[in-house]
């Protein structure tokens, strides 16, 4: 199975969005290499980055998931790289 790393960056505009938000990124743990939050106050956002290293379907399936909660907007890039994933 051919992985790709790549980094999803999640707008959070709406803390009532964050425990959806968390329960999906906790249904893709496997695939997460790491996850870093930056909370912006004066905006009243926050800015989160999830690494990954994940089959693209994985990957697209798990951005088109957070894409649809309201009040989180998500972009989501690839390395141009793929790599057999080691098992274990």
């Amino acid at each position: 199975m051919e992985t790709r790393v790549a980094i999803a960056a999640i707008v959070v505009e709406n803390p009532a969005s964050i425990e959806q938000m968390n329960r999906i990124l906790h249904e893709y743990r496997a695939y997460i290499i790491g996850r870093m939050g930056i909370p912006y106050p004066s905006r009243q956002i926050s800015l989160i980055s999830v690494a990954m290293d994940a089959p693209t379907n994985i990957i697209s399936a798990l951005s088109g998931k957070l894409g649809n909660i309201p009040g989180l907007s998500v972009k989501t890039v690839y390395s141009k790289r793929t790599t057999p994933k080691k098992e274990g």
